[in-house]
């Protein structure tokens, strides 16, 4: 047991009391689900303030590429939000679903990775 014991066991009871709260208090599933929302949005808006700061970091850089590369970039990026939005209804599809969803997010990636290795083989 290292020194660090009683601040993990104490962050483990933080959580067990939280658990416990929204499953024994009437309407805890209410606030949990507010609570999962809320922090689901302080997420995405972090992601699109992170996609914001890269693409104003490297905005010369995308600007340098040809057309063709530039839109697949930037189709490769709208295939990827757009998948992961339809992430729950395409899984719950079944089986069909669930295939076209894996191949949507390869293509995406393999778009973003042709995109990148064309950048490093060439100067531009």
């Amino acid at each position: 047991m290292g020194p660090e014991t009683g601040k993990n066991l104490r962050n483990a009871a933080i959580v067990l009391a939280i658990a416990l709260c929204v499953w024994l208090v009437p309407g805890g599933d209410a606030a949990g689900q507010t609570i999962s929302n809320l922090l689901g949005i302080i997420f995405i808006g972090a992601l699109l303030f992170l996609g914001f700061r890269l693409y104003m970091e490297n905005r010369e850089t995308i600007f340098g590429l040809p057309e063709r590369q530039r839109g697949i970039l930037y189709a490769a990026l709208a295939l990827a939000g757009i998948t992961l939005v339809a992430t729950p209804r395409m899984w719950d599809g079944g089986g069909p679903g669930a295939i076209l969803w894996l191949a949507f997010i390869g293509l995406a990636a393999w778009g973003l990775y042709s995109v990148w290795r064309s950048y490093r083989e060439y100067d531009y």
